[in-house]
């Protein structure tokens, strides 16, 4: 029975992510521009990390707007991404906060959450800010329209001009 808890005790420590001290990041974001061609407006949010204790296998989530969402761990030491999507009109342009929490953060802001609690007094790792200029939706008239309109046009004035010079 000691070798079953010994043998969980140590699982649990090797499973246990890491903690990092003093991140430093380098983020890069991708925001949808173009509504036509998409159904949704995806946020894309990949940085690197490195941590003063020399961390490698942090794990971490990301909370934007009161919505968490995992964060995968890229296949090269430090590197990480998170991506969440939002349908176009819901994705108003500005900036959006994307705050990151490590394992004993993200616990603290669970629980918050479960007791309906100030979630504000749980300090993020770090903070990233995402500038979206907003996802364009295609021209206000539709090219075939305007096509139309402007045959339409053509043919009036070439009528009108062949009826006055007929007269």
């Amino acid at each position: 029975m000691i070798k079953i808890a010994l043998v969980l005790a140590l699982f649990a420590c090797i499973c246990k992510g890491e903690s990092c001290t003093d991140p430093v990041i380098s983020p890069s974001s991708y925001t949808t521009t173009d509504a036509v061609i998409a159904s949704e407006t995806v946020f894309i949010v990949e940085l690197s990390l490195a941590c003063a204790n020399g961390a490698q296998s942090v794990t971490l989530y990301a909370d934007v707007n009161g919505r968490q969402f995992p964060v995968t761990r890229g296949q090269d030491v430090g590197k990480y991404q998170v991506s969440w999507s939002l349908p176009h009109k819901q994705a108003s342009s500005g900036t959006y906060q994307v705050k990151f929490f490590d394992e004993e953060s993200y616990s603290a802001l669970r629980k918050a959450q479960r007791n309906n609690e100030n979630v504000e007094t749980i300090k993020p790792l770090f903070v990233v800010n995402v500038d979206h200029r907003g996802a364009w939706s295609g021209p206000w008239v539709s090219t075939e329209v305007l096509a139309a309109l402007i045959g339409i046009l053509v043919y009036y004035l070439a009528f009108n001009a062949k009826s006055t010079i007929q007269a």
